[in-house]
């Protein structure tokens, strides 16, 4: 058994530089092999070992993120950053970044809102409006802790947090309905993203990135004590998992090949599961910021 699990060990937990070198190239060939619509032995060699790369980025991700944060810690530029008060703020200080990608995030978001309304607009678009309604509640969400963090430093009056985490909890549930708008669109219409050349290559990089990244801080900022903290990390994984679904309808499109039914199949079952997941997660920002300000309301009462 000890000989089994080491080799296991050996073949499905690799050092970072590996797990790149097999997983990268792997991801790319089966997508040129989707795109041609070859049938062959090489076809479904290509699946199972996209298959073994999945695997090994899953149990591999951490030591890879670790180690391109050590080595983007040595950059030169990097090391200068550090040497100034904002640059050594911005590095080293995770509570000041979040407040910084939290104004980001808004501002960004306010921009999808406006371009979506125009679209929706010009093009008489229920697709666009769906989208901007999507965005404009995300913003909301933004917008309510940027409000906080501007006025309050973040971890001390945990009460307002909670209340705010809550809030968030709230407009997540009535964005779920945006979500499900969404899904039910792309599915009875078969509307989707689409991104040209080699860009959606791209884009797969990046959405995977984030998403992975939005797990683990969701995971990470909580053991932070600030809710409004982890609010904003729930509002970014909530993101997340939308542009992987935007990327699935843009995958679909570009090798799903002419199955229509397989495409509807496809987005049904994750849009459902993106939907059922912000639903989780709204219903426990709720539940467990109610029960925790029940509780700090219940020891002010008895002392």
């Amino acid at each position: 058994m000890k000989r089994l699990k080491a080799v296991l060990k050996k073949l499905f937990f690799l050092p970072p530089l590996p797990t790149v070198l097999i997983a990268v190239p792997s991801f790319l060939f089966v997508f040129v092999m989707l795109g041609s619509g070859d049938q062959s032995a090489l076809s479904y060699a290509a699946y199972l070992l996209s298959a073994y790369a999945l695997v090994i980025t899953v149990t591999g991700i951490t030591g890879v993120v670790e180690a391109a944060q050590n080595g983007f810690r040595e950059l030169p530029l990097v090391k200068k950053l550090r040497g100034t008060a904002l640059g050594s703020r911005l590095l080293g200080d995770a509570v000041f970044r979040s407040e910084v990608a939290l104004h980001g995030g808004l501002l960004a978001n306010l921009l999808y809102v406006a371009l979506n309304l125009f679209s929706g607009a010009r093009y008489r678009s229920a697709w666009f409006a769906v989208l901007a309604f999507y965005y404009a509640l995300l913003s909301v969400m933004r917008a309510v802790l940027v409000r906080y963090v501007r006025r309050r430093p973040l971890g001390e009056e945990i009460a307002c947090e909670l209340r705010r985490y809550r809030a968030c909890g709230i407009i997540l549930l009535v964005m779920n309905q945006a979500l499900v708008g969404i899904t039910v669109y792309m599915v009875t219409q078969n509307r989707g993203f689409s991104y040209p050349g080699f860009l959606i290559y791209a884009m797969a990089l990046y959405t995977f990135y984030i998403t992975i990244s939005a797990a683990v801080n969701v995971v990470r900022y909580r053991k932070r004590g600030s809710p409004v903290m982890s609010a904003a990390k729930v509002v970014n994984l909530t993101a997340a998992l939308v542009s992987m679904l935007s990327l699935e309808t843009a995958m679909l499109a570009r090798f799903g090949g002419d199955e229509p039914a397989f495409r509807r199949l496809m987005l049904a079952a994750s849009g459902g599961a993106v939907c059922v997941v912000v639903l989780t997660m709204a219903v426990c920002m709720i539940v467990q910021s109610t029960r925790r300000l029940k509780r700090q309301k219940n020891n002010i009462s008895e002392t």
